[in-house]
């Protein structure tokens, strides 16, 4: 056992803590806690995760973490520095200077042909209004029927046909009107952050039964864990190092409890809202309920 684990193990009895107590505490693992106690880091996901699981442990028995972590940071092994590949742009002048040119054209072509058809609008509207022009001074043929002028209704008949209910009646009936009914209104999921009590951030989601979480790592490999419902009665349905590019979707009814090893690795989002886990590289727990109408 290292100085550091015995350190450690004494403060956590004095305490009167138990691994038990101490793993729904921290939620990491009583394996990876009793591999702290006893200096076997090899056992933990990464070297990063040393450190930040160690300094968990000091601030869950009352130490100060970083008087620990600066006391016995010879012990502790460095977490391994990022590789970020340099992006790689390809942009030569020749390029450039092409799709310059072919734009250009394309609205020196689109000018003129906006131009050309200005001139053919106005050359067919002044074509067809001579010609109706023309054709109206021009005297009927004798050969063409003239048709005979409509007959106006007579008073006498109209009032006859209104007392036998035959047009009248047609001319009261109106069309029946069926009021159309209001669109139902779909009620909107809202995921808000309710407080962040001990290291864990609690957020409620409203308008939905169903909880969809999407997460995708944009940094370094970081170890997740999804349990549900949380403790006493959890169950853990996920606990996996994920690389740098992959995504995860989880599909949950009940309450969610997440804890990321790295919080500025990734990007999450709970029902389509982005969720913020943090801008550092520690360890961050949410837990996310369904608040029910």
């Amino acid at each position: 056992m290292s100085d550091l684990g015995q350190l450690l193990k004494k403060a956590r009895i004095e305490k009167k803590i138990s691994l038990d107590d101490l793993q729904e505490t921290t939620k990491i693992r009583k394996r990876y806690l009793e591999a702290i106690e006893d200096g076997n880091y090899k056992v933990l996901p990464g070297n990063f995760y040393v450190r930040a699981f160690i300094k968990s442990y000091a601030e869950a028995v009352g130490m100060e973490p970083n008087e620990v972590l600066n006391m016995y940071q010879n012990v502790i092994p460095q977490p391994e520095p990022e590789q970020i590949e340099p992006i790689r742009t390809k942009r030569t002048t020749r390029n450039t200077e092409r799709l310059g040119k072919w734009a250009s054209n394309v609205m020196v072509i689109s000018f003129v042909v906006l131009i050309l058809g200005v001139i053919y609008y106005y050359v067919s509207q002044n074509y067809s209004g001579s010609t109706n022009d023309a054709t109206k001074d021009l005297p009927k043929k004798i050969t063409e029927k003239v048709e005979p002028a409509a007959k106006t209704p007579d008073p006498g008949n109209a009032g006859a046909n209104g007392a036998n209910g035959t047009n009248g009646a047609l001319a009261d009936t109106k069309p029946v009107q069926v009021p159309t009914p209001p669109p139902a209104s779909t009620p909107t999921t809202e995921v808000k952050l309710v407080k962040s009590e001990r290291g864990t951030d609690y957020y409620t989601v409203t308008g939905t039964d169903k909880l969809k979480i999407e997460m995708k790592v944009t940094g370094d490999s970081c170890w997740v864990e999804v349990d549900s419902p949380p403790a006493p009665k959890k169950t853990v349905i996920d606990s996996t190092t994920f690389k740098n590019g992959e995504t995860k979707t989880w599909d949950l009814t009940d309450t969610a409890f997440m804890i990321f090893g790295k919080a500025n690795a990734v990007e999450l989002s709970v029902n389509g809202s982005p969720v913020v886990v943090g801008d550092q590289p520690n360890v961050k727990k949410i837990q996310v309920d369904i608040q029910k109408s």
